[in-house]
């Protein structure tokens, strides 16, 4: 069944190509259907009447007046035009004004005698009260019925005015006009809710609400429309993630069982500590989904620090016990290199297989990436298809087509958001059958999150820290309030590495301008945006280097990080500071995931009011990984009183990442949050708030399994499938495929 051709018709036909046009390339909007979901983001109420006594200043107001006299003005030596109407009401007198090319219009319609409505916020200049440029609406009103006039008053006064997501291209208002034009379409759109669940839960029909998120006429519409279209969001969403979950689910898969007394067992006897009961029971979780013949789907997500890369490790040994072979799959270079070391000084002689000196238990460790040499990578394709190498850690090299495997079984992901679906999918091709699948992140996600975003994987949590691991205190130091508190952060730097410890220094920017070199342009946009910013750009790394190592810092051993070094430079960097040669490192966000120097205490984070809430969570994340104690100080030279520096307070306020993921995802809203698992249906969210509306995703999660376990092909709900459909245009429905 199409969908109904007239949500399909494309927008030209209706709003003309110019504005059409406008609405692909900035708003992404191509059909009526697109433009009926483009809700207001708020809705102005033009303030009940006020009389001109009694104007509040710096308030929306509404007001209804005759004109007493309009006239224009020139200023600039002649070359600027204004015009300037006064207007009473009997109790006072209100300034209107209107500048450049606006003028025209209301001086034509202005007239003296003239009665009309005038909506603005009232300002004060030279001593008087002004609106500049108030919205106005004429009022004719019949000689015969002076009421009309009064009634006309009310409605227009009374009106709930949409304001939708604009651009600088498309004011709202002319969205709304655009609106206008295809709201009659609405009545043609098909309900995707099982008649059953709406009315079970007393929502509005679509097109009812349509009309009423677009044109209402009252709060209580708005609120039933909200209602509404969030459970169309929310379940046709989670319809489209349990279809995905229950098709997987009918997927072919190798069981892997660990062989007793194998490479598990005896990497387990080597460990020179015990797990934490959270490693444990996330362990068993893992390992029952391999055991069976299905492909497992689990997303394995923790707190910085708390030990996901040996829960994963453990995983691939197993894998490898049972015959198969493990690949992990890291962001960048340096985190794979990282990922490489770590697991082969964890594995000891069990990372030798078949080498002289190594177990007969052991396998072979491999590193795959893309800027090795040719000799190197040719033994380690060889490796991988042979077998002889059980476990393969690699950039998205690995997912070349030259890449083959002897039998790949299971597949880490770390670090789920910097990779592409497609990159996931183009590995898991590399099986004969169906791999497993465990994707890491260490960015704490709330539950509805993880439903919303990951609602295709099975989830398990990490939220223990493993013994060992020492207390990080944070703080916020106001550079600018109080310069002498930056001074003193210099100074616990020197102190921690005076105790025999390290410090990383990190900034937003690498500054060596290259980028500004390449494109001026580029360079140019930049510094504007940044000057109506702020009142510089971005600390350099390349620049507080220089200035630590000739000022607080001098005699220090201070090397630099960034992600446009060559990859061998930034391995001998990292090398030198993991051996302890290197004292201080100032760094970008390269060290953000994975790096693990346990004799590194102390951070400083430049800037740190630019970088988001999970990411300067991570990064503290890199200190006190070690037995001494870790330190983190966010320096910002934002006042006390703003927003970013509430969210510095919260980062300083606790350690627990599930609950600073949260207070980001309500201060940026779910775009940019949901945006990173890429495009698709995950950012089509337009109505649904995740944290807010935790109840209707979770319901909505529970309908959506009822409804797919009962109809996986939803041949019964003709109108679910158009719904999904339009949710899943090709692109998104392959997307969701690969998932």
């Amino acid at each position: 069944m199409d969908l109904v051709p007239a949500l399909e018709e494309p927008l030209k036909k209706v709003v003309g190509p110019a504005t059409a046009k406008v609405m692909a390339e900035h708003l992404d909007l191509h059909t009526v259907g697109d433009l009926l979901h483009h809700y207001p983001r708020k809705y102005a109420e033009r303030g009940e009447l006020t009389r001109l006594a009694d104007l509040p200043l710096d308030e929306h107001v509404t007001v209804v007046a005759r004109v007493a006299t309009a006239r224009i003005l020139t200023f600039n030596g002649g070359r600027g035009q204004r015009l300037e109407v006064t207007i009473t009401d009997g109790s006072g007198q209100l300034q209107l004004v209107f500048f450049g090319r606006g003028i025209h219009k209301p001086h034509k319609d202005l007239l003296p005698g003239t009665r009309a409505m005038f909506a603005g916020k009232a300002s004060v200049f030279n001593r008087k009260m002004q609106l500049a440029h108030p919205a106005y609406e004429l009022l004719k009103g019949d000689p015969d019925n002076p009421d009309n006039a009064e009634e006309a008053v009310d409605s227009w006064a009374g009106a709930l005015i949409p304001i939708y997501p604009a651009t600088a291209k498309l004011e709202s208002w002319k969205i709304a006009k655009s609106v206008d034009a295809v709201l009659p379409s609405a009545r043609e759109a098909v309900d995707p809710l099982p008649p059953s669940l709406r009315e079970g839960r007393e929502l509005i029909p679509l097109p009812e609400a349509l009309l009423k998120i677009h044109r209402p006429q009252t709060k209580a519409d708005i609120e039933s429309a909200r209602d509404r279209l969030k459970w169309d969001e929310a379940f046709v969403l989670q319809v489209a993630l349990a279809r995905r979950r229950y098709a997987d689910a009918q997927l072919p898969a190798i069981a892997r069982r660990p062989a007793e007394g194998g490479l598990l067992d005896a990497f387990d006897a080597k460990l020179p500590f015990t797990l934490t009961d959270g490693q444990q029971k996330v362990s068993k979780e893992i390992f029952d989904d391999l055991a069976t013949e299905h492909p497992m789907h689990r997303l394995l997500q923790g707190e910085v620090g708390s030990g996901k890369t040996m829960v994963a490790l453990r995983a691939m040994l197993a894998v490898v016990d049972a015959g198969g072979q493990a690949a992990m799959l890291a962001p960048t270079e340096v985190l794979a290199q990282q990922h490489h070391r770590s697991i082969t000084e964890m594995m000891g002689d069990l990372a030798e297989g078949g080498m002289l000196g190594g177990s007969d238990q052991g396998t072979k460790v491999t590193l795959l990436t893309g800027s090795m040499g040719a000799a190197a990578r040719r033994q380690a394709l060889l490796d991988l298809v042979t077998g002889e190498a059980g476990i393969v850690i690699g950039t998205h090299a690995l997912i070349e087509d030259k890449v083959q495997f002897h039998d790949l079984g299971l597949v880490v992901v770390d670090e789920q958001h910097r990779f592409g679906v497609e990159q996931r999918d183009a590995l898991r091709g590399k099986g004969k059958q169906p791999p497993h699948l465990l994707v890491m992140t260490a960015t704490p996600i709330p539950r509805t999150v993880a439903m919303t975003v990951f609602g295709d994987l099975e989830t398990s949590v990490l939220d223990q820290l493993p013994a060992g691991r020492s207390p990080i205190a944070s703080h916020v130091v106001p550079a600018e309030d109080k310069p002498h508190f930056l001074a003193r952060a210099w100074e616990r730097v020197r102190e921690e590495v005076e105790n025999g410890h390290q410090a990383y220094v990190v900034c937003p920017r690498i500054g060596d301008d290259v980028d500004e070199a390449a494109d001026p342009k580029k360079a140019k946009k930049k510094a504007e945006e940044e000057a109506t910013a702020d009142k510089r750009p971005p600390l350099a790394v390349i620049e507080v280097a220089e200035q630590l190592a000739r000022g607080p810092l001098s005699g220090l051993k201070v090397e630099v990080l960034h992600g446009r070094m060559q990859p061998d430079d930034k391995d001998a960097v990292m090398r030198r500071f993991a051996a302890g040669e290197t004292q201080v490192l100032v760094a970008t966000t390269v060290i953000e995931v994975g790096v693990n120097v346990p004799n590194a205490t102390a951070m400083v984070i430049m800037d740190a009011d630019r970088f988001g809430v999970s990411q300067l969570h991570q990064l503290r994340g890199r200190v006190g990984r070690g037995s001494a104690p870790g330190l983190c100080l966010l320096v910002t030279e934002m006042p006390e009183a703003s927003p970013a520096r509430a969210r510095l307070g919260a980062v300083a306020a606790t350690l627990d990442g599930f609950e600073l993921s949260r207070i980001d995802l309500e201060q940026r809203r779910e775009g940019d949050v949901l945006g990173q698992a890429q495009s698709g249906v995950r950012s089509s969210l337009r109505m649904l708030a995740v944290i807010e509306d935790e109840e209707i995703i979770a319901e909505a999660r529970e309908e959506a399994v009822a409804v797919v376990s009962a109809d996986p092909d939803l041949e019964r709900l003709p109108e679910l499938r158009t719904a999904l459909d339009a949710l899943l245009d090709d692109e998104r429905e392959q997307y969701l495929d690969k998932g």
